[in-house]
């Protein structure tokens, strides 16, 4: 095994793996899947206790677990959005946890097509990051907004 170097408190760093010394935390994973049913929304929500709906301001259910601690988003399409859980597999455990719990308000819902859509990650890389020299030299690779 390659030398070891320690990164804040945490796990030794396998240097052959990455070569920096620095590893990623996984913050936010965000996952898709199709209950392949129509849902009743306003039933869903009168029914679970740990559900939010209000149309008039966002068209889906809005409901969240302790484990993983995450928020899924209902669409009576039977599309669902999972956010929230820490890694791939803790967003499909938290995905299958809220179609079962839709299935036990009895709708026929299934599991298909589970996607991970996007994935948030961080790290301290020890220097200064120049935004607009990044972007300028990586425009193949980034977007500059002036948004903020």
């Amino acid at each position: 095994m390659a030398e070891q170097a320690g990164l804040e408190g945490s796990q030794p760093v396998d240097l052959l793996k990455h070569p920096s010394g620095i590893v990623p935390t996984l913050q936010n994973i965000v996952s898709t899947v199709n209950l392949d049913c129509k849902l009743d929304l306003k039933a869903i929500a009168l029914q679970a206790r740990n559900a939010e709906y209000n149309p008039k301001r966002f068209a889906a259910v809005i409901m969240r677990i302790r484990e993983p601690k995450t928020t899924a988003l209902i669409f009576a399409s039977g599309k669902m959005v999972c956010t929230g859980a820490k890694s791939e597999q803790q967003s499909k455990l938290a995905a299958r946890k809220y179609a079962r719990i839709i299935q036990k308000l009895g709708f026929p819902a299934k599991f298909k097509d589970f996607k991970v859509q996007n994935i948030v990650g961080s790290c301290d890389v020890k220097f200064p990051i120049r935004l607009e020299g990044l972007a300028y030299s990586h425009g193949a690779f980034s977007s500059v907004s002036d948004k903020l």
